[in-house]
């Protein structure tokens, strides 16, 4: 159970919200009301959403999707993360963070679970987010090609 990547959810009502936007947890704990604590196995993908504000306003909006990885593996630190993820999608402010919203709903309406997208959709959307452009819209037939391409590859 040591190659676990937790993530801690803290809620603090219009000051913090650390949310997990997708992903399939391996295990739950609740600390208090405000905070809970996600674990992910090794390889499993997922999107940790950040939204802080103080009494002027949001400070930080931020997305990362991440991938866990196992002890050994290189990871990029994440705050809230231990020990931290190969990041596929780190955006921050939030016209940049609603569009990445977006576009998981997109996927989510073709019937597919985020965390089964490609890795690469999501290095994609990034770049493409990440200098103002338009990413290209993840399709069934893409998906279709993942899948054959993950199972063919050693």
């Amino acid at each position: 159970m040591n190659d676990l990547t937790t993530v801690e959810l803290l809620w603090l009502q219009k000051r913090i919200e650390n949310r997990i936007r997708f992903g399939r947890p391996v295990s739950e704990k609740i600390v208090d009301r405000h905070r809970r604590v996600l674990s992910f196995a090794p390889g499993s993908i997922f999107a940790f959403v950040r939204w802080t504000s103080n009494d002027f306003g949001t400070v930080l909006s931020r997305i990362d999707i991440l991938r866990a990885v196992r002890t050994g593996q290189r990871y990029s630190t994440v705050p809230w993360i231990n020990p931290g993820g190969d990041s596929l999608l780190r955006l921050s402010g939030w016209p940049r963070v609603e569009r990445a919203l977006q576009l998981i709903d997109t996927v989510e309406a073709l019937g597919i679970h985020p965390s089964d997208v490609a890795p690469d959709y999501w290095h994609h959307v990034h770049n493409r987010l990440s200098v103002n452009e338009a990413p290209r819209i993840y399709t069934r037939s893409r998906h279709q090609a993942w899948l054959h391409r993950r199972r063919v590859a050693p």
